[in-house]
This record gives C-alpha cells, sequence and structure tokens, in this order.
C-alpha cells in the first residue's frame, strides 16, 4: 500500500533521524521491551539519569529501518531483537552498570491482577470517601470489613488482605487502585544491549552486586596473603612482610645466640633455663 511512499509522517522522520545519530554519539545502546514496562517508571529514570542517558520510545519497524542501515558493528544483528513498542537507552556507560542503576531505581505500582505482592498490604481503619453501593460487595469479597457512616464506606478495622508474595487477583486490585494503594515494587532490566560492537543477552547483564563484592574481597586476601608468602612486596601487604621478615629475623638470632639489644634478654633468659637444666641433671648424677 505504502510501496511508492516519498514522504514520511514528521515524528517518524525524527524518530529516524535519531536512531541513526545516537549511535554515533554513544558506545553503549540497549533495548527495552515496553509490553513489560509501564509507562509511569520511565519518568522517574529520565529525571534521576538526565545528562547520563537518552531515552527513545519508537515502533519496531522504524527502529529496524534505521538499523539496517547503519554502518556501526553490531547494529544490523541488533535490529532483530526488535519487537513492538521499544524503548531504546543510549548511553556511554556500560550496559552492567546501566542495569544495575536500572535496577536500583525502582518505584512502587498500582496493582494490576495477578501481580505478585512486594510487601504486606495493609488497609487502614479510615473513611474511603467512596459512596456506600456495589464497592460494599467488593470490599467483603476481598475480605476487608466495612461499615458506612456519613453517606461514605468506612474501613472498619485495620486489615491484611494480602501478604508479601501473594498474588493480587482482579478485584483486590481493583479496592487498592481506588484507596490509592501501591503494593508492587517495579524495577527495569535491559531486554538486550550492544557496547562498541559485542551484543549482550538479558541474562548476560545480570549483576549480582553484594556477591561480586564479597568475591572481589575474598580474591584480594587470598592474592595479599599469597604475595605475604611470596616475599612479593606491593603497597598492600609491605608492613605485613616486615613484621614478618622482623619476627624471622628474631627467632633466628634468639636460636642462634646472636645477641642484639631486642634479643639479648630472651637469649640469656634461654641460656639461664638451660644452665639450671644441667644444673639439675648434674646434682642427681652419680659416676658409673
Amino acid at each position: 500500500m505504502h510501496e511508492n511512499r516519498t514522504t514520511y509522517p514528521k515524528r517518524k522522520t525524527e524518530m529516524y533521524q535519531q536512531l541513526a545519530e545516537l549511535p554515533k554519539k554513544y558506545k553503549t545502546i540497549s533495548i527495552i521491551q515496553m509490553n513489560k514496562v509501564r509507562s509511569t517508571q520511565i519518568l522517574p529514570l529520565r529525571k534521576t539519569l538526565k545528562g547520563e542517558v537518552e531515552f527513545v520510545c519508537v515502533k519496531d519497524r522504524v527502529a529496524k529501518k534505521a538499523l539496517e542501515s547503519s554502518d556501526i558493528p553490531g547494529m544490523k544483528e541488533f535490529s532483530t531483537e526488535l519487537k513492538g513498542q521499544i524503548m531504546f537507552i543510549f548511553t556511554n556507560m556500560s550496559p552492567f552498570k546501566l542495569n544495575v542503576l536500572l535496577g536500583k531505581n525502582k518505584v512502587m505500582m498500582g496493582a494490576r491482577s495477578g501481580d505478585i505482592a512486594s510487601m504486606d498490604i495493609v488497609v487502614a481503619e479510615k473513611n474511603t470517601g467512596i459512596a456506600p453501593g456495589p464497592m460494599l460487595t467488593e470490599f467483603k469479597e476481598a475480605g476487608i470489613p466495612t461499615k458506612i457512616d456519613q453517606g461514605t464506606i468506612w474501613i472498619a478495622k485495620e486489615t491484611t488482605p494480602a501478604k508479601k508474595g501473594d498474588a493480587i487477583n482482579e478485584k483486590l486490585a481493583a479496592i487498592l487502585g481506588k484507596l490509592d494503594i501501591k503494593p508492587v515494587e517495579a524495577g527495569i532490566s535491559l531486554y538486550s544491549a550492544v557496547e562498541d560492537g559485542l551484543k549482550y543477552t538479558e541474562d548476560e547483564m545480570v549483576v549480582d552486586v553484594e556477591k561480586t563484592r564479597d568475591l572481589f574481597a575474598q580474591f584480594h586476601q587470598e592474592a595479599v596473603s599469597l604475595s605475604i608468602e611470596a616475599g612479593y612486596i606491593t603497597a598492600d601487604n609491605v608492613t605485613q612482610i616486615l613484621t614478618k621478615a622482623a619476627q624471622s629475623a628474631r627467632s633466628v638470632s634468639i636460636e642462634s645466640g646472636f645477641m642484639t639489644d631486642e634479643t639479648k634478654e630472651q637469649i640469656l633468659q634461654k641460656a639461664d633455663a638451660q644452665a639450671k637444666g644441667l644444673a639439675g641433671q648434674a646434682k642427681d648424677y652419680t659416676p658409673a
């Protein structure tokens, strides 16, 4: 139908130009599949990462056309990942660091049917401001006790209709929405990324920060211990190596009887103990 089209809507043209130019400006290009993300999650991220990251939301057809004509390494292969509504993220930080930052910038979201509660859902005793009617039945089915007072529905007592980890059903999700309770913690993770021509999958970009930090601490300690044993001096171990060397020199001095200001007291104590031992043996000695 549009095979002979020579002009395109202004917005599509601008998006095409953005996707053609931004990969030249940044070393890392990542994508998020928007079917897994709510638009309200993006706004706080735009503010938090302003100046470091550029977000571009675009449909797959426009993106594919722009990337397939790109001569930047990895871009053509990247185009095969594009399906449906896509959010592009352009930055100079590594995809691993970006994924960690996205994970930290979590927001509390209203619940949808099937969502998992990120916390115990507590409905406080209060006036809901909702007029009596069909909602009374919905509150009852959700296990939330109510009463009518002053022409509105009141929560009769503090109630926990769902615990952390529970699935939220459609009726409870609707009630929580009316009460402005947001029980779902939502983060964003990258679906795919290209950095300097190298492509990374979703699983490859997941970083357990605490585990990685513990491993580095363990490896550092093992390296320091090995360097001390080998006598290889570094800024991290010089004090320990000198202390070990001093202790070894002191032990050799005492064992050999070589007196120094630091060892003479111990050498004399050792000699005295040995003399007393010999004297004791001589006292009990009977010539043959």
